[in-house]
């Protein structure tokens, strides 16, 4: 079964999406910020990341540069409210797969998880 591990600090945004994809039959982890995040990754070895840029305690761009920094191979779904080019860029250069844009889409949300995750084309 593929693991995805949800780091967001809205705890709402956290749960539905976790709910959601365990319907789906994707074991879900969460998180509710970044420095956890860093422990889970290395706990529970997710296939991918879906990763809130904007939390209060470590941005999820910090997060991105830890996980490259470790030589962690993980996927990571950057997910954030921004339209700031130069983050999207950044974050690309770092090796993250893709952005997905807030307010969430589910369909969009949908597609882009369970294709990184193989369980769609």
């Amino acid at each position: 079964m593929p693991k995805l591990l949800i780091v967001d600090d809205e705890v709402d945004v956290r749960e539905f999406a976790g709910n959601f994809f365990r319907k789906r039959g994707v074991d879900v982890v969460l998180s509710s910020g970044g420095a956890e995040a860093l422990t889970l990754i290395a706990d529970h070895r997710p296939d991918l990341v879906l990763l809130d840029i904007r939390m209060a305690e470590i941005s999820g761009m910090d997060v991105l540069r830890q996980i490259r920094a470790a030589q962690d191979g993980v996927r990571v779904v950057m997910v954030s409210g921004l339209e700031d080019d130069s983050i999207v860029a950044e974050a690309k250069n770092l090796g993250a797969v893709t952005f997905i844009h807030k307010p969430l889409v589910l369909e969009e949300l949908e597609n882009v998880v369970l294709r990184e995750l193989g369980l769609k084309s």
